[in-house]
């Protein structure tokens, strides 16, 4: 199965499986759907299945599954970049949690581009490597591929960062959550249908058998897809799109370890280095955002001691 046409059944089953969720427990909405909500349901398919997943599947292909999620650390900062061109975050530069959102995001960014350039020795390996010639070459040979499938992630991870931003947009204007899950679903679906029949037109490609074909689609549809896209849009209605990637970074040691074990890949010590910087990044930039709620619960309580004193003195 090629990943055109992953992306569209795994979405057409996480339109299935969200809508009938939607019909159980939002049958009572009453929110209308404008052509602003539609318009920003469009771009959600398009930033999310189209340009978000089909690209991550491409650039998953050139590069590993620990590069890939190590390398998705930096959602976090071009969401925290793109909330900030769209006024979603406040950014006074004299301010420290400011100072610290902007030295994160520039070593979340720095720690991107060194695990992306640089490869270096193998740290970990799940297997013994023979004959230095062969792994020479085949280091040469993945080296070129290896920029090309990290720019794929590059724009992949951009994509997704742009698809929370306008996420955050829908759900204010739209507070149905599973709805909104499954008619972004569907738009995806339907995008990614028409690029895949442009690009990937053998009926042999959309054939489905008893086996990972079949099991693939229905994960990551209901699962990646459903639930997970679901969770977000509800952490994202309570508290943005900023302090939802900022647990990104968990997933990372996860897969590493998955990946090392189960598909037998290679951990170098540019992805490590790399990795490090990116986690370092994040948790200023988390650092930050707790830092300023802090601050903002502290005003919180002073007005009201303020408002409570003056109360009393003219009784």
């Amino acid at each position: 199965m090629s990943r055109y046409v992953l992306v569209v059944y795994a979405h057409a089953f996480a339109t299935l499986a969200t809508a009938v969720l939607a019909i159980l427990f939002e049958r009572k909405n009453k929110s209308k759907l404008t052509k602003s909500i539609l318009r920003d349901i469009f771009f959600l398919g398009l930033l999310g299945a189209v340009l978000g997943r089909t690209l991550f599947f491409a650039g998953l292909e050139y590069t590993s599954t620990t590069f890939a999620s190590a390398m998705a650390n930096i959602i976090p900062s071009f969401t925290f970049i793109l909330a900030v061109v769209f006024r979603m975050e406040r950014l006074v530069i004299s301010k420290l949690s400011a100072q610290a959102k902007i030295a994160g995001t520039l070593v979340a960014l720095g720690g991107a581009i060194l695990s992306t350039l640089y490869k270096g020795i193998v740290v970990i390996s799940a297997h013994r490597r023979h004959g230095n010639q062969t792994d020479g070459i085949s280091k040469v040979f993945l080296d070129g591929n290896w920029i090309k499938g990290s720019l794929m992630l590059f724009i992949s991870y951009l994509s997704l960062a742009a698809f929370f931003i306008v996420q955050t947009w829908t759900i204010k204007k739209y507070p149905a959550p599973i709805t909104l899950t499954s008619l972004s679903c569907l738009a995806g679906t339907l995008l990614a249908s028409i690029m895949t029949a442009i690009i990937d037109h053998k009926p042999a490609s959309w054939r489905l058998s008893w086996n990972i074909t079949l099991l693939a689609p229905i994960y990551s549809g209901i699962v990646v897809f459903g639930i997970t896209v679901y969770a977000q849009t509800l952490v994202i209605r309570e508290k943005g799109p900023v302090f939802m990637t900022a647990f990104r970074p968990s997933s990372t040691v996860i897969v590493a370890i998955m990946g090392l074990l189960i598909l037998g890949e290679e951990l170098h010590l540019g992805e490590i280095l790399g990795s490090i910087l990116i986690v370092l990044g994040l948790y200023a930039i988390l650092w930050a955002k707790a830092y300023e709620n802090r601050r903002k619960s502290l005003e919180i309580m002073e007005s009201d001691r303020a408002g409570g004193s003056e109360t009393a003195m003219e009784k």
